[in-house]
């Protein structure tokens, strides 16, 4: 009889799993905001407030469960390098959990990442390797895997299915339990970016599950593929161009993007990404990013639509992080108009809106 063992002791991935999950116990539940908008319009918005995870944004889920994933797949054991394609939140998040671990984490990201998102990866314990054009991101980080015998985690690929979509305290599972007791439980749309199509896939696919009338729509910011992809049809339509707003939008379509669960997309500009950021900032008071700023200018024409049809219900989107971090892009005179924006015109639009309910977006 022939027999090949390959079979390594269990003993680190026990304690490793205990560790994430220990850390999950002592995390709580995120908070589901109330947005005001005006009693008359029956319509209630509320935003799953995501950047009180303890690394500050949406991604921190996406980072446990796929080290959760590539755990239990035997890919990341005692010693091994974990290597990760991303420039911002996804790698502050897997940088956590590698210090967690006691791994090495490598983010690999443009050179011209911005000093502010470095300093948050390496205050996590990461090391930053950088590459000249971003779209040699993912080769790079493959190879340097290889190199060192280490682990792609590779979050493009594998985010749709790392996370439980059926509950297990997923995100989707969250907001319809944190929706029970309101006046219209069962939102009438749920809005969402995508960077990987994590989150989309993830709650798209927990609506037909669960049999809610929910609509899923997702909102695409400038130079991103997702949207062309998605009115195509077309999986490997690419721009070939970085988003400006971090955390979403991609320069092509990625494999963990599921365009089939998606009832509605919705493309975005940029300067309405910008302008809404800082309008719910003022609104909030409290700083949100760029992509929720994306998020809300996607919620607000649709809500446009319910008050037009005469339409009551609830719509659900993202907080997805804060908004100090990009005190030096988004919310920075200087560097709007050096990125030849101008936010007056798309700001008169969310004033019409709270006014009357009216949009021209």
């Amino acid at each position: 009889m022939k027999s090949c063992d390959r079979s390594t002791p269990r003993d680190w991935v026990d304690n490793a799993v205990r560790l994430i999950d220990a850390d999950a116990q002592r995390s709580a539940d995120t908070h589901l905001l109330r947005y005001p908008l005006p009693a008359a319009w029956n319509v209630q918005l509320y935003l799953k407030d995501e950047s009180t995870h303890i690394t500050g944004s949406l991604k921190h889920r996406l980072a446990r469960s796929l080290f959760l994933y590539a755990i239990c797949n035997g890919w990341v054991t005692e010693g091994t390098t974990v290597v990760e394609a991303s420039s911002g939140s996804t790698a502050v998040s897997e940088a956590y959990f590698a210090k967690l671990l006691g791994l090495d984490f490598v983010a690999v990201m443009p050179a011209s990442t911005s000093p502010q998102k470095i300093a948050l990866i390496e205050a996590q314990g990461g090391r930053c390797h950088f590459v000249r054009r971003p779209p040699d991101m993912y080769t790079e980080a493959a190879r340097l895997a290889a190199e060192c015998g280490g682990h792609y985690m590779d979050q493009f690929t594998h985010a749709e299915r790392a996370t439980d979509w059926r509950g297990n305290n997923n995100i989707a599972e969250s907001i319809f339990q944190q929706m029970a007791l309101e006046t219209h439980p069962v939102p009438e749309w749920v809005v969402v970016g995508a960077g990987t199509g994590g989150t989309s896939a993830t709650i798209g696919r927990y609506i037909r599950y669960r049999r809610h009338a929910t609509k899923l729509a997702v909102v695409d910011p400038e130079n991103s593929a997702f949207y062309g992809g998605y009115e195509t049809a077309d999986a490997g339509y690419e721009t070939g161009m970085s988003s400006r707003i971090e955390g979403i939008g991609r320069p092509r379509v990625e494999p963990s993007f599921v365009g089939e669960v998606v009832d509605r997309m919705i493309g975005v500009p940029d300067a309405g990404s910008i302008a809404a950021a800082r309008y719910a900032s003022r609104v909030l008071g409290r700083r949100v990013g760029g992509s929720t700023g994306t998020n809300l200018w996607g919620v607000f024409g649709i809500i446009a639509e319910m008050l037009a049809a005469g339409r009551g219900g609830s719509v659900v989107t993202l907080l997805c992080d804060g908004g100090d971090r990009y005190a030096g892009t988004y919310f920075d005179d200087d560097w709007v108009e050096s990125q030849g924006m101008n936010l007056a015109e798309p700001t008169a639009i969310l004033d019409k809106f709270a006014a009357t309910g009216d949009w021209a977006g």
